[in-house]
């Protein structure tokens, strides 16, 4: 159960230990942050204790699903006009660039009728559910399994320790909130209106892989659970915008922003299939695609222009710019060695590309068609399904 007490002093969020596998040069240590579940849970602790005893404590301690007990100060504490009470945390995202570090996270309680438990409201700049494949259905505030079990185990705990019956509506606002989550995928989603509340662990790993593909999965199921027959999965906005031109008819909640992470929106199609799949990017990410990789980040993978070279031996080019490309320093180079030589270098690209594709998907039966772009945006190749 998630229990909350006050405490006298705060906890620092914890740390990696910066030590390489080996026992390689220590790396700079980055420093864990909190969800913004964890954060309305703290916030939904002391406006409960508040509720309860009539006093607000200055800090307050959580568990979370994985057992840490982090200590958050309490920020902001207000006696409402209707006596309602409302506390208010403000997330420390520690290391990870997350859009909502230093946002204020707001919980206001009311009691609720005998009988009703805990029940949550989207207060200002949190958002509501509009459409069906998330895990809370329409209609409801955007606040996730996982942040709505923790602050109900919280009120729990708290109300058999002060003799509460426990019964209250939560309702949590993140001032600003709006304006956040226009930096997040919430509006392709139908989350309109602000953030969500979210979190699994509790817990933000600094600069984890985590956040963004629980989006490319949360993504794919929206499309399904509207009927698309098609998602895009686009490796920037360059690559998005480019796709929008070619196909205007296709829905905002279509587009996957998959950045680098192909791997996991064609692994999550195998068991979460869609009749159809384009994937959209710039020429030296499809490269490295081509070359197999399903992680197309720089620090995971790189264009092997050896194999490149090959490629365009096998479609026609002389000694000379085999060497050339060879011996190239970027892939650009590359496709402008190509261009200038009248060579369609990126056809093979993506053709290569939707076999890897391919690969990461089967069994399941999706159609797939890749988009080549330059630096500029333009289409420079496409396969059989898309016409440029």
């Amino acid at each position: 159960m998630t229990t909350t007490r006050a405490i006298p002093e705060t906890l620092p969020g914890n740390q990696t230990s910066g030590r390489k596998p080996g026992g390689g040069p220590a790396a700079p240590q980055l420093r864990s942050g909190w969800t913004t579940g964890a954060c309305a849970t703290a916030a939904t602790a002391a406006a409960f204790t508040a509720l309860a005893t009539g006093r607000f404590p200055d800090r307050v301690e959580i568990t979370l699903p994985k057992g840490q007990r982090p200590v958050f100060a309490v920020a902001e504490r207000r006696v409402e006009p209707d006596g309602a009470m409302t506390a208010g945390i403000v997330k420390d995202a520690g290391d990870d660039p997350d859009v909502t570090h230093g946002a204020l996270i707001l919980a206001t309680l009311h009691p609720g009728p005998r009988g009703t438990g805990v029940t949550f409201r989207a207060g200002a700049g949190v958002g509501t559910v509009t459409r069906p494949g998330l895990p809370i259905p329409p209609g409801e505030p955007a606040i996730n399994p996982v942040p709505r079990r923790m602050m109900a185990e919280t009120v729990a705990g708290l109300a058999t320790l002060f003799g509460h019956p426990g019964d209250v509506a939560v309702t949590i606002s993140v001032p600003g909130g709006a304006a956040l989550a226009e930096r997040t995928w919430n509006p392709r989603l139908g989350i309109l209106g602000g953030i969500s509340i979210l979190g699994t662990t509790g817990v933000v790993v600094p600069y984890s892989c985590a956040a963004w593909i629980h989006s490319i999965h949360r993504g794919v199921d929206v499309a399904r659970a509207t009927g698309l027959d098609m998602v895009a999965g686009c490796t920037g906005s360059t690559s998005e915008a480019m796709l929008r031109r070619l196909l205007p008819d296709l829905p905002d909640h279509a587009l996957i922003d998959m950045g680098d992470f192909a791997g996991a929106l064609a692994k999550y199609l195998r068991s979460h299939p869609v009749p159809r799949l384009v994937v959209a990017g710039g020429f030296a990410k499809l490269v490295k695609l081509a070359q197999g990789a399903l992680d197309l980040h720089s620090s995971r993978s790189t264009v092997d222009f050896g194999r490149l070279a090959g490629l365009a031996a096998g479609i026609g080019a002389g000694a000379e710019l085999t060497a050339a490309i060879a011996a190239a320093n970027t892939a650009k180079q590359v496709l402008d060695l190509c261009s200038a030589a009248g060579l369609d270098i990126a056809r093979p690209v993506a053709e290569a590309a939707v076999a890897t594709l391919a690969a990461a998907v089967a069994p399941a039966a999706v159609a797939i068609d890749v988009v080549v772009a330059d630096r500029a945006g333009k289409p420079v190749a496409a396969t059989a399904g898309i016409r440029i």
